[in-house]
């Protein structure tokens, strides 16, 4: 009885998805469709059924299989009141953010840290400086705070040169003392110019596919963004509340 039922079954199976592979396609065909430059980062089955999730140039949209209609906005479960968006977005954010390693970030830690956040920042912004003038009061909550690049005003300008905030940026990873540098172009002082193999373009590049728009965006462990800038007492408050609460969208 097997032999006879196996061959059927996965013949199923190759129908399945192959036709998953199609529809997979078209909606790739029309998210790219929207406009030039417009770059997928991935396609996957939504919750709902005859729509796929897509991330593209850093947002999420679902698309019906047959790529023609597209939903924006976040996708609850009314049943489970439960934001859908936010956390596919989290586990997003927890995979890509994995992947950068401490080599390539700018660490502030307490010996013992009980909480962890990463910290997309720019030393031209004021709110970033704020909250760098803060590091002290953070590593003593128990805080570690681990920054990564993203240059609000890009890596190139529309003439094709780099940008005041990227090459600031590059010049603080390139300096002798990193950390001594980044230190006081967060208090506004001036950077001196430095050049070498450097992870800010990547670090840009990584915050727009995972939606960043602006600095600080604070990330926590679990992938959920919980600030803009946020006061010690605040950071404590939302790290200490339980897993998922901070999602919003």
């Amino acid at each position: 009885m097997l032999k006879k039922i196996l061959p059927a079954i996965l013949a199923g199976a190759f129908a399945m998805t192959a036709c998953a592979a199609d529809d997979q396609a078209a909606v790739r065909a029309a998210v790219q469709g929207i406009g030039p430059g417009i770059e997928v980062q991935s396609i996957a089955p939504a919750p709902m059924p005859g729509y796929y999730q897509v991330v593209a140039s850093g947002r999420m949209v679902y698309v019906s299989a047959d790529g023609r209609y597209m939903l924006t906005g976040n996708l609850v479960d009314l049943q489970k009141k439960t934001d859908l968006s936010a956390a596919a977005w989290a586990g997003m954010r927890k995979t890509e953010l994995a992947k950068v390693p401490e080599s390539q970030r700018l660490i502030y830690s307490p010996a013992n840290p009980k909480h962890k956040i990463t910290v997309f920042t720019d030393v031209d912004c004021g709110f970033c400086r704020q909250l760098h003038s803060q590091i002290k009061e953070f590593n003593k909550q128990g805080i570690a705070v681990e920054y990564v690049f993203w240059p609000r005003e890009g890596v190139k300008t529309t003439a094709g040169n780099d940008t005041p905030s990227y090459t600031k940026a590059v010049s603080v990873w390139c300096a002798a003392d990193r950390k001594s540098a980044f230190d006081s172009a967060m208090t506004g002082a001036a950077v001196k110019a430095a050049s070498c193999a450097n992870p800010v373009k990547d670090e840009f590049e990584l915050g727009e596919r995972l939606g960043v728009n602006g600095t600080p965006t604070i990330v926590n462990e679990n992938g959920d963004v919980i600030g803009g800038y946020l006061t010690p007492e605040q950071m404590l408050k939302a790290l200490s509340a339980p897993a998922g609460s901070a999602r919003s969208g």
